[in-house]
């Protein structure tokens, strides 16, 4: 690449990243996955900074906690004010555009993006406000159940699949689009889907290719209610589990249908590549892969997200650039990384905002070094009474909350996290260097503060945008058909001309 590189990030929906220990597992059907991988340093422990759409995405666009972006839960506005990766390379010439999700929330829906091509899977205002006043309350039109595992099974078109059809489309369309090269400006296209989200529905042909999958069985089986940690139970109440009986059947198709769908985004990831391809791009394009959080799924008898446990915070990261090696990293890193290694990729110095970033150019962790500082992760929406805090240490986690008891597990010798050693006293000297970092960090009486006056305000708000006249936040996608295609106003032969790629192959 000899001009500022053109950036193409695919990003998908509560992917676990325990399925990507070096690229895709070897039981799951991605060819395309594998074949960028095969290009890629691949970062296999890279963590959300909150487990949850919302928070997760916004502080993966800005490089910010959510205790800083303001953004703690999926109903919670994101700022206009705060700078975003879209920002900064808009700022550096970059055309930038959005295919698909980011689940943004209040009325600005572009957060840099000069272009965005659909609008959102899920709503923008502020109804899915979770209540710190009311603990243990269950708000049943919109809070996660597991009648999602329950009813796992197979259709050829669901919400879910016709937004995705969608994204990948229009991300297909885009490519094609400046590949004609009317432009001559970098771009960074930024494709974002729902999927392998639940509800775990797949189509037929996907999920047959796991009818003899040897991973549709959880590693841990669930512990029962009594035995889980303070939060779990938490979880398990939110996602009101005491109103379904999941059988061993109910937790194979889920895993099974989860597991197709990979295999579906698989297919629309080569549909773009194809067309990255066919536009003789890919020599010029820096690509990402990422994910927002992950998914429990039937492990410890947990589902969904909202937890730290490996499953739910830990999300696969691939990054093909010519400024890293390609191979698989182990040290730890962050979403949060990745708007700060976007600008250094694309050769934008963002050092003056750099003091109010969570986030580090990762640029040297792929050819080898360390991260300079622990990998922070926060929680504090459905499912929370006040919030939850991480940091991920080398091979320790440790996370705190003023509710409960602190844990802490040895990522190397316990990765399915079954051994809270907080109070072994041979680890005591790691426990009391992540404790004292971690309030160093945090203030948690005043992060609950913030949380609370936060969801009090929105659920005034709310309330009233509701009475009376309504006028949504939703994006709403423009097509100009008049400076489409032909119309009287172009030179045809100039039209055809320009609209043709390649020329004189």
């Amino acid at each position: 690449m000899t001009k500022q590189p053109n950036i193409l990030i695919l990003m998908v929906d509560q992917l676990n990243g325990t399925f990507f220990p070096d690229g895709p597992a070897d039981f799951l059907h991605t060819p395309n996955l594998r074949k960028l991988a095969s290009r890629s340093a691949r970062f296999a422990r890279n963590y959300t900074a909150s487990p949850l759409c919302a928070p997760g995405r916004a502080s993966f666009m800005s490089g910010q906690l959510p205790s800083r972006t303001g953004v703690y839960d999926n109903a919670a506005e994101f700022a206009s004010s705060i700078p975003t990766y879209a920002h900064h390379l808009r700022s550096a010439g970059y055309y930038t555009c959005l295919s698909g999700k980011m689940h943004f929330v209040g009325a600005d829906q572009l957060h840099g993006f000069e272009e965005r091509m659909t609008t959102d899977v899920y709503p923008p205002d502020f109804g899915w406000t979770p209540d710190y006043r009311k603990p243990g309350e269950r708000i049943d039109w919109w809070y996660h159940n597991l009648g999602s595992v329950t009813g796992a099974g197979v259709a050829e078109i669901t919400n879910q699949l016709e937004y995705d059809d969608e994204v990948a489309y229009h991300a297909v369309h885009k490519l094609r689009t400046l590949s004609r090269r009317l432009d001559d400006r970098p771009w960074c296209l930024t494709v974002s889907f729902t999927h392998p989200h639940d509800p775990y529905v797949a189509r037929r042909k996907y999920w047959d290719l796991y009818e003899e999958c040897a991973e549709l069985e959880p590693q841990v089986g669930a512990i029962p209610f009594e035995e889980q940690d303070d939060h779990s139970r938490r979880l398990f109440l939110a996602n009101d589990y005491e109103n379904f009986d999941i059988t061993p059947e109910d937790i194979r198709r889920s895993r099974r249908a989860y597991f197709a769908n990979i295999s579906y985004l698989d297919d629309k990831i080569g549909e773009i590549m194809e067309a990255l391809e066919d536009g003789r791009m890919a020599d010029d394009t820096i690509i990402v892969f990422c994910s927002d959080h992950g998914d429990m799924l039937g492990e410890k008898g947990l589902w969904f997200k909202m937890s730290f446990f490996e499953e739910a915070s830990r999300t696969p990261l691939m990054i093909s650039a010519p400024q890293m090696q390609a191979g698989l990293v182990k040290e730890p890193v962050s979403n949060l990384d990745i708007n700060p290694t976007l600008c250094a990729l694309a050769g934008i110095d963002i050092s003056t905002i750099m003091p109010w970033t969570d986030g580090e150019d990762i640029t040297p962790v792929g050819n080898g070094a360390s991260r300079s500082a622990p990998v922070p992760i926060e929680y504090a929406a459905e499912g929370s009474y006040a919030p939850l805090v991480c940091l991920v240490d080398g091979d320790y986690k440790f996370t705190t909350c003023k509710l409960d008891q602190p844990q802490l597990f040895n990522l190397s010798d316990d990765p399915h996290e079954l051994e809270n050693l907080a109070s072994v006293p041979e680890y005591a000297s790691i426990f009391n260097k992540l404790s004292e970092q971690a309030e160093s960090r945090w203030n948690l009486e005043k992060f609950d503060a913030d949380v609370r006056a936060s969801q009090a305000a929105r659920w005034v708000v709310y309330d009233a945008l509701r009475n009376g006249n309504y006028y949504p936040w939703d994006f709403q996608p423009l097509q100009k058909a008049s400076e489409r295609y032909m119309r009287n106003h172009m030179d045809l032969n100039i039209l055809e001309e320009q609209n043709r790629f390649p020329r004189g192959e």
